[in-house]
């Protein structure tokens, strides 16, 4: 009775835990995060230009950089939180770290000392940023890192822990519901940030326009903890990355052995009920890293491994594998990180163009990106709804088209935005240059910035074929256990792509500006030449998409792209075809 009475108490002290109660606070937490920090990249060109008197070059090297620790932070973040601290304490760090550094860049539009004096920019008499005060500019943009790290690839995984003492039916319909709200949420979130926290900095200064921001913060971080007491916490266990550098480290260790026949019978190790019962042929080199050299040194009773750093499961080898196999085509993704990352010029070229939109009100620079979003979202909709229903009665495949051509698609996408780019920039110095403004960068020219909106617009839709596209096919090609791999891929690449970025942009203004010339990326943009910088990425990103198509064709099939034969729509449903979460990566 006692016991009975005992486990009676504890399910309704659990009952009281996690639910719908707790998606306010989770919601309400990256919601807020979002609103408070995507904004300041978005308009920090501006800043580091005006209040930092650097050059366009080097502020946006800086930016690139900036973005590169931010698309690396949270998979380090993930790691984190599978492994050691658990998602409800990675997310509280997260909050708090992105608190400071926002509160560390509000101090250097505060205190007059943390910045260069003012100066007329027009003069060119600007005096450079000392070491100290750079330092304390660029602590606030790793600390807003750090903290973002923590919180966005924890943020939904956590939310979904809350459900996990309803039934499976249950648990299902209530996760689509809060997986809909949330991305609602980020939609929102990331549209109010690029218009409305854009203009506040624009209209009352960076004191306001920064402080708003802390505010926000602020309220995330208080509404993340206020629900702590009704969080289910999840415990740490092991992350698949440390399961995988196992294999590697194991297969390292037994690269002495010789791969045993295939058909060999209790040579290749792996869990009891595993359906699994040898590696495959494929990159046979790692197939070593499950070989069962002597059992009772090997296993124990239980029948597992005795040091998981010598002997791997079978499936772990293959999990190893799949991810292998799409790095080519994940390498192409970088080029096009490039590319989605030159909104910062779009920036600096809409401050020289005529932005008014009804009568007096003008748009501010930095919230013109916001039509790459709108095109991302209308693309990702229109192609779910329209083009999937029409493409599959021509190609037979569930997805109407093939996730390797749908990224490829995106690809060339990507060359047609660079071009438009250069032709709209060429346009737009021409002009500059026949109004006599070739040596006044701060005037405006008689050129509407609308004509901004179709590259803007082409880079929302590359970014709904190819990265969409990239995190489907990773979804596709993965067992369920790497599924938060997908991300990390996109992620990574992106950080990767800024770190290019920031080279070929270093590279550039160093080669272009030899021999007293002017750098094409100069800060008087009526003077360089940004239209030939986009020509030259157009040039990458032409050879990006011939590589694209050999990865694709060394590739081969995709095994697990189902072929419509007839299927029923009820077959399809139950089959993974809702796209995931993805973030606009472009801003």
């Amino acid at each position: 009775m006692e016991v009975k009475a005992a486990k009676t108490n504890q399910q309704q002290v659990t009952s009281k835990k996690g639910g719908l109660r707790t998606m306010p606070f989770i919601i309400a937490n990256e919601t807020f995060e979002k609103v408070a920090t995507i904004g300041l990249h978005m308009n920090m060109i501006i800043y580091l230009i005006t209040e930092y008197h650097l050059d366009s070059d080097t502020g946006v090297s800086v930016l690139f950089l900036w973005s590169a620790i931010s698309n690396f932070m949270p998979v380090f973040g993930a790691f984190l939180s599978d492994s050691y601290l658990g998602r409800f304490r990675v997310i509280a760090y997260g909050t708090v770290i992105s608190l400071l550094g926002l509160t560390l860049l509000w101090l250097t539009a505060i205190i007059p000392k943390a910045r260069p004096p003012y100066c007329d920019l027009k003069l060119g008499n600007c005096e450079p940023p000392k070491s100290s005060q750079l330092a304390l500019l660029y602590s606030s943009f790793i600390l807003m890192s750090i903290g973002a790290g923590g919180i966005r690839p924890c943020s939904l995984a956590f939310g979904a822990d809350q459900f996990n003492e309803v039934d499976s039916l249950t648990k299902e319909r209530i996760l689509r519901s809060f997986f809909n709200w949330y991305y609602v949420s980020i939609g929102v979130s990331v549209t109010l940030s690029m218009t409305v926290i854009v203009y506040i900095q624009q209209a009352a200064g960076w004191v306001v326009g920064f402080g708003i921001p802390v505010g926000l913060m602020f309220f995330s971080a208080v509404m993340f903890l206020l629900g702590s007491s009704l969080y289910i916490v999840v415990s740490a266990n092991k992350s698949l990355f440390t399961g995988l550098t196992q294999v590697a480290v194991a297969a390292w260790k037994n690269k002495h052995l010789a791969l045993p026949p295939k058909t060999s019978d209790g040579l290749w190790y792996n869990h009891k009920g595993s359906n699994l019962l040898s590696p495959t042929d494929k990159l046979r080199f790692l197939n070593k890293a499950c070989i069962i050299r002597c059992p009772a040194k090997d296993v124990d009773s239980d029948g597992l491994a005795l040091n998981p750093w010598s002997l791997c499961t079978a499936t772990q080898v293959e999990e190893l594998k799949a991810l292998i196999k799409v790095l080519p085509i994940w390498s192409t993704s970088i080029m096009v990180a490039v590319t989605l990352n030159q909104q910062v010029f779009a920036i600096l070229q809409a401050r020289t163009m005529d932005r008014r939109f009804i009568k007096d009100f003008k748009i501010p620079p930095a919230s013109y990106s916001v039509f790459g979003i709108l095109s991302m979202a209308a693309t990702a909709a229109i192609y779910d709804t329209v083009l999937v229903p029409l493409l599959r009665k021509v190609t037979k495949r569930r997805r109407g088209l093939s996730l390797k051509a749908r990224m490829g698609v995106g690809v060339a996408l990507t060359c047609v935005a660079t071009a438009v780019s250069a032709i709209v920039e060429t346009k737009r110095r021409n002009e500059a240059i026949r109004e006599g403004l070739a040596n006044n960068p701060l005037a405006l020219v008689n050129m509407s910035a609308m004509w901004l909106v179709p590259q803007n617009c082409l880079h929302g839709v590359a970014e709904a074929f190819n990265i969409i596209g990239q995190i489907e096919f990773y979804y596709s090609q993965f067992p369920e256990s790497m599924s938060s791999i997908a991300m990390a891929l996109v992620s990574v690449g992106f950080g990767v792509g800024s770190l290019v970025a920031s080279l070929i942009v270093t590279i550039v203004s160093a080669v272009t500006k030899k021999e007293g010339k002017v750098s094409w990326v100069s800060k008087n943009l009526n003077m360089g030449h940004y239209d030939y910088y986009y020509w030259l990425l157009t040039i990458f990103s032409v050879v990006n998409v011939f590589y694209y198509i050999l990865c694709s064709w060394l590739f081969g099939s995709e095994d697990k792209d189902e072929i419509d034969n007839g299927m029923k729509e009820e077959d399809m449903a139950k089959s993974k075809t809702s796209s995931p979460h993805v973030e606009p990566k472009y801003v």
